[in-house]
């Protein structure tokens, strides 16, 4: 295959970067038909831009806020797998916190009807406040306030007192990223704080990750392992990248 280069080479590395949130240096070079170092000089370039950050074996986002929309389409094969795993952990009945990220509208459109009987579903975004709303069975309870618009979803001091006004069997979260000294973090202190509190409110709290956001920090500081019982990601529980995170939660 001929090799690609400049501003096509840059687009189709940014191209990989927005459907995954990683660049891989041997999948990228592969693809464009180049030596793993040419791709590497392109890292360097791209980081100095602010656009990613480099990391052992390639380069994944800034962490920075995105739209749910933007988030959406990010690695969608990841994300159907985390819910996957995580679908025998939704009670029947009771009631769950979902925040609002798009891994959990994944564990939300993967709900059936069948699997539900009469359960609550609160959650501060009106994304995942549609899609269960979609779903027979269940009663959707959206925590308003106010609306941040670089992530699409509801914070400040009315969410966090709707979010502290329910007692949730499980919260079902993700995050900007995580880290195995600090736990999650956000972009956005807003949504850190609403976060805290649904882990307040709730019986046990359930991390749903992918793999690339791991060994990382945003500015917000967000959850501590002590109040994660269970963490998922796409990979193989045993997946050497989960050693850090091996002694202090359940990894599925």
């Amino acid at each position: 295959m001929p090799s690609v280069i400049g501003a096509e080479r840059r687009e189709r590395l940014l191209a990989r970067l927005d459907a995954h949130g990683v660049i891989r240096l041997d999948d990228a070079a592969a693809e464009l038909g180049v030596s793993t170092m040419t791709v590497r000089r392109d890292l360097e370039s791209l980081e100095l831009e602010g656009v990613v950050v480099r990391v052992r074996g390639g380069a994944v986002a800034t962490v920075k806020a995105r739209s749910f929309t933007e988030r959406q389409g990010v690695d969608d094969a990841a994300k159907t797998e985390i819910a996957r795993k995580a679908l025998d952990l939704v009670p029947s009945s009771g009631s769950i916190a979902v925040d609002a990220s798009s891994t959990s509208g994944h564990l939300i459109a993967q709900l059936r009807a069948a699997t539900t009987t009469d359960l609550v579903i609160a959650t501060n975004s009106a994304h995942n406040h549609a899609r269960a709303r979609a779903l027979r069975n269940t009663r959707a309870i959206l925590l308003g306030g106010e609306l941040e618009p670089r992530t699409e979803s509801f914070v400040g001091p009315i969410a966090c007192a709707a979010a502290a006004m329910l007692n949730y069997d499980r919260f079902f979260t993700s995050a900007s990223a995580a880290d195995g000294e600090r736990g999650t973090s956000e972009a956005i202190i807003e949504e850190a704080q609403v976060k805290r509190e649904l882990v307040r409110a709730a019986r046990e709290t359930v991390l749903l990750i992918n793999s690339s956001k791991l060994d990382r920090r945003a500015m917000s500081a967000g959850i501590p392992w002590s109040d994660i019982s269970i963490v998922i990601t796409e990979l193989d529980p045993r997946d050497p990248r989960l050693d850090a995170l091996r002694p202090l939660v359940e990894l599925r």
